[in-house]
């Protein structure tokens, strides 16, 4: 009997640790959530949309839980392992670090770098999250202990889903299929949401990450449709068939958190008018009208020509 009781035990805090952190009472938005599916009608491929405003607890749920690839999304995590090494004292926020050629991934900001230039890690950490700089968040990737160690961060904070795959050991056909890293909508979305609560890491920790995360240099899908002096905190990632984006919008009426990804695509074309990136923009301005109907800001005319 003690046996039995204690496996039962185990489950149930096993369960409970397999969990993000509670978001407490939730209900459906219908309204906002039939605005979102007529938003999608005719899209050539697969998407996911999880909403959540955060004082009321109205949601959005569609394929909430499906893995989609994250794209640049993966650098939230990569940011969270990184400043795990950082509380537990295996890296110093003030040092500065050596560039090598052999770092190189691509022609970003960092991958312009001189072999032995030095920089800050502080500034590194700014043009992953800040310009999406992939030589510099490989770099992290590397420091934070590699995507097994930030893996494991993820899983031990009841993130079951989201991973990093790229330079992954035992993760090559997750990569194949998914690319750098995967993410549910659900589960990016709530660990932006745990960063804003200030339960990632601890609550400075999530105060320095949550403020690199309001700093972003592409901001001509979702964040084009919201008021520029309104706070958001956000990450997007583009591949070929897929665009996604996570936004904490810090709305008059109530903060609000957003995520939609796609995958599958039919349009892979580089340009403004892919119907992803037409997507992102749509539900994005889509919900922020629904949470604020009083609002009767626009976009100026002529905002699409600096994108």
């Amino acid at each position: 009997m003690k046996k039995a009781l204690l496996l039962v035990f185990l489950v149930i805090s096993t369960y409970a640790v397999a969990q993000p952190s509670s978001v407490g009472r939730t209900r459906t938005d219908k309204e906002l959530t039939r605005k979102v599916e007529a938003a999608l009608q005719g899209f050539e491929g697969e998407v996911g949309v999880y909403v959540r405003h955060l004082k009321s607890g109205r949601v959005v749920e569609i394929n909430a839980d499906t893995l989609f690839p994250t794209a640049s999304m993966v650098k939230v995590p990569i940011l969270c392992g990184l400043f795990d090494k950082i509380h537990r004292g295996s890296i110093s926020y003030q040092q500065t670090l050596t560039y090598r050629d052999s770092l190189h991934y691509d022609d970003g900001v960092v991958g312009s770098l001189r072999d032995s230039a030095r920089i800050p890690l502080s500034y590194v950490i700014m043009l992953m999250t800040t310009l999406s700089d992939n030589t510099g968040s490989l770099w992290l990737q590397a420091m934070a202990g590699g995507g097994a160690t930030i893996n494991q961060w993820l899983d031990q904070h009841g993130f079951a889903s989201t991973r990093v795959n790229s330079r992954t050991p035992g993760r090559e056909a997750a990569r194949t299929r998914y690319g750098w890293g995967q993410t549910t909508p659900r589960e990016m979305a709530e660990l932006m949401v745990m960063i804003r609560q200030g339960k990632a890491i601890s609550p400075d920790i999530s105060d320095r990450m949550y403020r690199y995360l309001g700093r972003q240099f592409w901001d001509g899908e979702s964040l084009s449709q919201l008021p520029s002096d309104v706070k958001v905190a956000s990450k997007n990632g583009t591949v070929n068939q897929a665009k996604s984006e996570v936004l904490l919008v810090h709305a008059p009426h109530g903060e609000y958190i957003l995520c939609v990804t796609t995958k599958n695509q039919k349009d892979e074309r580089w340009i403004r008018n892919n119907a992803g990136y037409e997507l992102l923009r749509t539900i994005s301005a889509t919900v922020w009208k629904h949470f604020e109907p009083q609002s009767t800001w626009q976009p100026p005319q002529g905002y699409d020509k600096w994108w």
